[in-house]
């Protein structure tokens, strides 16, 4: 599923077309509503906030795209041969966006969306993000926190894994134990090498679907498992982030 800094870089290029008027079609019926509501409007921003992406058009109007595991925006020149049938098709003077699949393609205001404070945005601060998250429930699991896109927007299972690797903290703690200090600096780790990777530069995946491999710090298997109700899977080295799970690691 894509994460903050792939939307980070979907939203750059929608950018493209910022301040254009344009004709909106849906070739697929999922799009349909939303394209007759932004036909012959003016795109006039494209924001990202945290896994989902706002298309504010003129006179208020706003879309609201989730790409969930097989979404994609793509920007071609205006024009250019289709291919299939994507959700939605905004054409301006010169380029073209085209949205396949998503979750979530719809007409909102972004007051709707209930989330939390993005951790890719400059007005975010990791040490209030830590403080937010120490605030919740303190039996909850620090992994399903993180994910919980109300409490902070952009992290998925890929960044949590390597953010808290890199913080020495498990998935598995509780939020009530879990060191304020220790966490500001994972999710400042975080922050900085999504920004990376938004500019191109992504990190190389330390325990990310390494299971089995030898931690690069201690050289413990990597274990992973199913996390919270959704049974997201979290990787985690069992020697250097402590404590784990109930059991033995897979």
């Amino acid at each position: 599923m894509p994460e903050g800094d792939s939307i980070r870089r979907a939203a750059d290029r929608l950018d493209a077309l910022a301040g254009s008027r344009v004709v909106a079609s849906a070739p697929h019926p999922r799009g349909r509503a939303v394209a007759r509501a932004v036909d012959g409007r003016v795109l006039e921003a494209v924001e990202p906030r945290g896994k989902n992406l706002l298309l504010h058009f003129d006179g208020g109007v706003v879309v609201h795209s989730h790409l969930g595991m097989t979404g994609r925006w793509r920007v071609v020149p205006a024009g250019s041969p289709p291919l299939g049938r994507p959700w939605l098709v905004l054409r301006g003077a010169e380029l073209e966006a085209r949205l396949w699949n998503g979750s979530v393609l719809r007409l909102a205001n972004g007051a709707d969306l209930r989330l939390g404070p993005d951790l890719l945005a400059d007005a975010t601060d990791p040490k209030a993000v830590a403080a937010r998250v120490r605030a919740t429930d303190p039996t909850r699991l620090l992994g399903d926190v993180l994910l919980d896109q109300g409490l902070v927007a952009g992290i998925g299972n890929m960044w949590l894994a390597e953010l808290l690797w890199h913080g020495l903290l498990s998935p598995w703690a509780r939020v009530g134990d879990v060191d304020e200090e220790r966490l500001t600096t994972a999710l400042a780790w975080g922050r900085t090498a999504m920004r990376r990777a938004v500019a191109g530069a992504r990190p190389d995946r330390v325990v990310y679907r390494r299971a089995r491999r030898p931690c690069p710090r201690c050289g413990t298997q990597i274990a992973s498992r199913g996390l919270g109700d959704r049974n997201r899977t979290a990787y985690w080295c069992p020697r250097c982030q402590v404590p784990g799970p109930p059991g033995e690691p897979i």
